[in-house]
């Protein structure tokens, strides 16, 4: 299934940790915070953005790793 989300939407939707923007990161299907103090990623799941804070991976920790 495609990764379809509305434009306006992204316009509206903040990180719920920080407020920062969002950006789309398509091949992980999630919407990535903006904030590098934060650096959240929230997973899409049926085209559905699931916005909640203990469903959000961090990806400052995969950054270190690598």
């Amino acid at each position: 299934m495609a990764l379809e989300l509305d434009a306006s939407l992204l316009e509206i939707l903040a990180c719920p940790a920080c407020h920062a923007n969002l950006s789309v990161d398509y091949e992980a299907k999630e919407l990535v915070c903006n904030s590098a103090k934060c650096a959240l990623a929230f997973p899409i799941r049926n085209n559905i953005p699931i916005m909640l804070i203990d469903q959000a991976r961090d990806t400052r920790l995969t950054r270190e790793r690598t």
